[in-house]
């Protein structure tokens, strides 16, 4: 059945955010803060890593940075369009209007949890090649891993930011349902080098989630979002033409 493994990821964060809003209501705040700070770090080194796999190749024994301009470029134009288009804000508006159909009005960091949450979990390689190995063959492997990892992620998330954290579910099944659907009709058409620029750059997007976890001044990751549409659109121009 294809879309089940969204189905199977959605049921994950909200059971991992339960558990985590259960275990962290019994906290002092001093632990939640230590446990913010702490996924920040954890969240940095996950980013960290899956950039540095794409990033550096072995050439006649030393290390090479590759695709470095690719990654430039487009983090550069997907902030300009975020920019443009004001995805933080339109975000940061959503998590209000959850905030209050949640009744949780008085919860101050529930946007910033719904947020640094959302993008954590929808901007993954594995959200994308997940959902495009779902659609193609109905094969939610992928999405499987992705859902225990994430379970865990949300769980100290939410121990640590709130109820916030938990509806990260609603944009992870609104990005990987669409993205299973087309998969179903025109996945075979997505090269390679297509998706090894959205594991890049979306890597380099959870880096700076976990930055935001850790420090005052904020990075307005929702911002950059559309530079994994250019990352797309580069592997597919450089594949095809």
């Amino acid at each position: 059945m294809h879309g089940i493994g969204t189905i199977i990821n959605v049921g994950c964060i909200i059971g991992g955010g339960i558990v985590g809003l259960i275990a962290g209501n019994r906290f002092k705040k001093e632990i939640r803060d230590s446990l913010m700070t702490i996924t920040g770090i954890g969240v940095i080194m996950l980013g960290a890593g899956g950039t540095m796999a794409k990033m550096l190749s072995v050439a006649d024994g030393h290390l090479e940075a590759v695709d470095s301009v690719m990654m430039i470029v487009c983090l550069a134009l997907g902030v300009i369009v975020g920019e443009l288009l004001k995805l933080e804000d339109k975000i940061t508006k959503f998590g209000e209007w959850l905030k209050v159909k949640s009744h949780s009005t008085s919860d101050n960091s529930f946007v910033g949890g719904f947020v640094s949450a959302s993008c954590t979990v929808c901007i993954g390689a594995m959200a994308v090649i997940g959902s495009i190995q779902d659609g193609i063959e109905g094969d939610y492997s992928i999405l499987l891993a992705k859902g225990i990892l994430d379970a865990i992620i949300i769980c100290i998330m939410a121990a640590g930011q709130g109820k916030g954290c938990v509806f990260s579910a609603i944009p992870v099944g609104i990005l990987q349902g669409t993205v299973t659907l087309v998969a179903m009709f025109a996945g075979d058409f997505i090269p390679e080098a297509a998706l090894s620029n959205l594991s890049y750059v979306g890597n380099v997007l959870i880096l700076c989630v976990g930055l935001n976890l850790i420090r005052e001044k904020k990075i307005k990751v929702a911002n950059a979002l559309p530079a994994i549409v250019f990352a797309l659109i580069w592997g597919c121009v450089t594949t095809y033409l």
